[in-house]
């Protein structure tokens, strides 16, 4: 490694964030922007210092650029030991885990471009052509909208019987196309507003939502042919007061027995079979309730409970929480580190979805970590630039690899 640059830049959401540009000494580049994320865990990397963006600045061109230089591109565990090192603490307060991201990710994509190879194929060899279904993000609420919606976060759609990658992402957009035509009837305030990943923010109830949701869903897999299903992310996190879940636009609170309650009655009624982060980030037992009773329909997906974190999702396994889990690198700061989280899943029968953070940026990478990983499916958002980045990156990829590229087998039944 001859140089390592960094600079202040911004997320799609006008925040600011850094980006890291790696010179290796045959000329090749590497470059990467740390994305960052509205609805946190709390266990996981701490995105900046606590002293902000220019400590941030400061700290990586005195501390870090100068251990980099002179060091193997190519071995990406020494890298990103050697940034753990430096940083001396589990959680990368100290370098800022923004920075411990656009570097581990900025190396190997300065390594396959001097391997003259595409990134998914240096992050995942000749096995990378199975591509991930998308996890589009159609109606929102929660933080995501500032709670100007319905109480759940995300209320998504994966149409994951579509024989193509083109074909599985324009599905998606036609749903939230004619999702927001439906919402101007049902909501006389609705002026076709979306939040931070692209979604429709209307005054509606969750109800109502997955009424209006499931009404054109159906209506789309007879048109199509093909099954297409429905999710939601709660990200409740935010709605538990430590006693009980605030449902701010029900004007309501539940007991815990009262909230898993109604999960369970939304994923029956509605067939639901993606449900992310259906209690709160400690709440092992709930994640663990509901796999047993419902994980045989619907993928039980943990995100804050685990924020990518191998230590947490061995708690997770050992309390059998959940079968699926949110992969988001940034969370834990490298590439690494994340790799790890991913083989314990695989290895332990979780479904992993490599997700993008409400705050990303115009980089495409997400859909080369994605294939890279072998992930069935991939969380964009919906519309929006620093969204269609990554779902165009996928068509592009899909016409490179021709006959050899085909969809992910999906563990939803």
């Amino acid at each position: 490694m001859d140089d390592a640059i960094i600079r202040k830049a911004f997320t799609g959401r006008g925040d600011p964030t850094v980006e890291v540009e790696l010179i290796l000494e045959s000329g090749a580049i590497g470059t990467a922007i740390a994305p960052a994320g509205a609805s946190k865990g709390k266990h996981e990397a701490q995105f900046l210092p606590t002293e902000g963006i220019d400590a941030a600045i400061d700290v990586y061109r005195r501390w870090v650029a100068t251990e980099l230089i002179g060091m193997n591109a190519l071995s990406q565990g020494d890298i990103d030991s050697r940034l753990e090192e430096i940083d001396g603490t589990p959680n990368f307060s100290r370098i800022g885990g923004a920075s411990a991201f656009a570097t581990s990710l900025a190396t190997a994509v300065a390594s396959s471009n001097y391997l003259d190879i595409p990134l998914y194929r240096y992050l995942g060899g000749s096995f990378a052509t199975a591509f991930p279904y998308p996890v589009s993000n159609v109606i929102g609420g929660g933080k995501h909208s500032r709670d100007l919606g319905p109480d759940f976060q995300e209320f998504l759609v994966i149409p994951y019987g579509a024989p193509d990658i083109y074909t599985a992402i324009s599905t998606n957009l036609e749903i939230h196309r004619e999702v927001g035509k439906e919402l101007i009837k049902e909501d006389p305030t609705f002026a076709g507003g979306k939040n931070d990943e692209g979604a429709w923010t209307a005054k509606i109830s969750t109800t109502k939502a997955l009424d209006i949701l499931s009404g054109i869903v159906k209506k789309k897999m007879g048109e199509k042919g093909f099954p297409i299903g429905i999710g939601i992310d709660a990200a409740p996190s935010g709605m538990w007061n430590g006693e009980k879940y605030v449902y701010r636009s029900e004007g309501k609170e539940r007991t815990a027995r009262e909230h898993i309650d109604l999960i369970k009655q939304l994923i029956e009624k509605y067939g639901i079979v993606y449900f992310e982060d259906p209690v709160h980030e400690e709440d092992f037992e709930g994640f663990a309730e509901l796999r047993a009773t419902l994980g045989d329909k619907c993928l039980i997906v943990g995100d804050d409970i685990f924020v990518t974190n191998s230590s947490r999702l061995r708690k997770g396994i050992e309390r059998k929480a959940g079968n699926g889990i949110i992969i988001k690198v940034d969370q834990v700061g490298t590439l690494s580190r994340a790799n790890e989280t991913v083989k314990l899943a695989k290895e332990n029968g979780y479904t992993i979805i490599v997700s993008h953070r409400s705050g990303d940026t115009e980089k495409e990478l997400l859909a080369h970590i994605a294939l890279g990983f072998q992930a069935p499916f991939i969380k964009t958002g919906i519309v929006g630039g620093e969204r269609m980045a990554k779902l165009n990156e996928l068509i592009r990829v899909w016409d490179l690899e021709g006959r050899a590229a085909h969809m992910a087998n999906p563990p939803i039944h």
